[in-house]
């Protein structure tokens, strides 16, 4: 499969289309690694263990951002599109197509996953373990600190740019592991949306939803005033 990126990779497209394909394949493998661990872990009863799962998060998010950061940016999540866009670093005839290639990158990988484990019952969906207010508040945190971290990295000192990708896979793993046991640690909503529509396990879905833009939209918007009257 890898092989047919590095092919696919140097294929003549127009940029527009490329951006969309970016963030088609970069939410894609996101949701297929990252949540085919969960799936994985509870498979083989738990050997990949809670470590080996935030590790799949953080080391995929790194790779789609080498891999697909030039063609689109690798946003792969729509909470930070959103954010971008409200920040105004993203025009605004590209939100709604990025986010529609985001979702249907993420329900991919999530039916890809049904057909290998048709028993599996979450498809590891993100569940509000810690409760649905504790979990909005620790959701709305941690997309607050992963947007942040985002733009610290691409958006200011131009040397640190080349470590984005490492700083912000970093953050993602480190979230992961962090809160993963409380509410699955998720940043971005398609990651939950789409194990959710496949599984039927909506649990609290809505917090996935908004939490996570929110703490996105609010970091980027105080980051713009910020940088505006620096």
């Amino acid at each position: 499969m890898f092989g047919f990126i590095e092919t696919f990779y140097f294929v003549p497209l127009n940029p527009r289309v490329k951006q969309y394909v970016g963030e088609f394949l970069g939410t894609f493998f996101l949701v297929l690694v990252g949540t085919g661990a969960i799936v994985l872990n509870d498979y083989t009863q738990g050997r990949v263990t809670h470590l080996g799962i935030s590790f799949a998060f953080g080391g995929v998010v790194t790779a789609m951002i080498y891999a697909f950061g030039k063609w689109s940016g690798a946003h792969i999540n729509p909470a930070v599109t959103i954010a971008f866009w409200v920040g105004r670093k993203m025009e605004t005839k590209f939100v709604a197509p990025y986010l529609l290639f985001q979702l249907l990158g993420a329900f991919l990988a999530s039916i890809v996953l049904k057909i290998v484990f048709p028993d599996n019952e979450t498809l590891g969906a993100t569940l509000p373990v810690a409760g649905i207010t504790e979990s909005a508040w620790i959701e709305f945190g941690l997309t607050a600190f992963l947007m942040l971290v985002i733009l610290v990295f691409s958006s200011t000192i131009e040397a640190l740019k080349p470590y984005a990708a490492i700083a912000i896979g970093a953050t993602v793993g480190l979230e992961a592991y962090f809160a993963g046991p409380y509410t699955g640690a998720s940043m971005n909503p398609a990651r939950s949306i789409a194990p959710a529509v496949f599984s039927g396990q909506y649990e609290g879905i809505a917090l996935y939803i908004f939490a996570t833009t929110i703490g996105a939209v609010l970091i980027a918007y105080t980051w713009n005033i910020i940088i505006k009257e620096a």
